[in-house]
């Protein structure tokens, strides 16, 4: 296998740009009209944050009940580690270089949220001084915590708590594992 002598950062538009110039032109639809109605998803970064006692980070939004981690919606042509990285900007003021993805979760449509595929990579674990000095930037969390899955287990959703067993697993396995709904398969 052939690979890039120049590895790209998380969603680069440039060489993004020339790698769909190589494709050549876009495929035509074969039925016109078909493209338009496939059924779309979202995607979404999550970032797995740990601090030096493999407590995670999590993070309360003042927009639901339950604690998340840091990451977000990919925006129109974002990729999902790209998203994860902004959001993590954006949400705490942290500049990291994400690691290796570490699970891909389908998610069933839930009331108004279509299906999606949710996205986890290894964050790394964060000094004491990098712990510490993490705070909030973004008016839509109210804070954030430092939890063992354990106790954050009753403070987030099922799914949620399965994807991270998940992505503590494949953090210290090497593996990434693929699975629906915090499932794996």
């Amino acid at each position: 296998m052939k690979t890039d002598p120049h590895p790209q950062s998380a969603g680069d538009p440039v060489t993004f740009a020339e790698d769909v110039a190589l494709e050549g032109p876009p495929e035509v639809e074969f039925n016109p009209g078909i493209a338009s109605r496939l059924p779309a998803k979202s995607s979404a970064g999550g970032a797995l944050l740990r601090d030096g006692q493999g407590r995670i980070l999590f993070v309360v939004p003042n927009y639901k009940p339950v604690l998340d981690i840091p990451g977000g919606i990919t925006d129109d042509n974002e990729s999902p580690k790209a998203a994860c990285q902004r959001e993590v900007s954006e949400e705490l003021g942290l500049r990291l270089e994400l690691g290796r993805l570490l699970v891909v979760d389908w998610v069933p449509r839930n009331g108004v949220w279509r299906d999606s595929h949710q996205f986890i990579f290894d964050g790394g674990v964060l000094t004491d001084e990098q712990a510490a000095a993490v705070q909030v930037h973004d008016e839509e969390l109210g804070g954030l915590r430092f939890l063992p899955l354990d106790v954050a287990a009753p403070q987030i959703h099922p799914s949620l708590l399965r994807r991270l067993e998940l992505a503590l697993t494949a953090a210290d396995s090497g593996q990434t594992i693929y699975a629906e709904f915090g499932r794996p398969l």
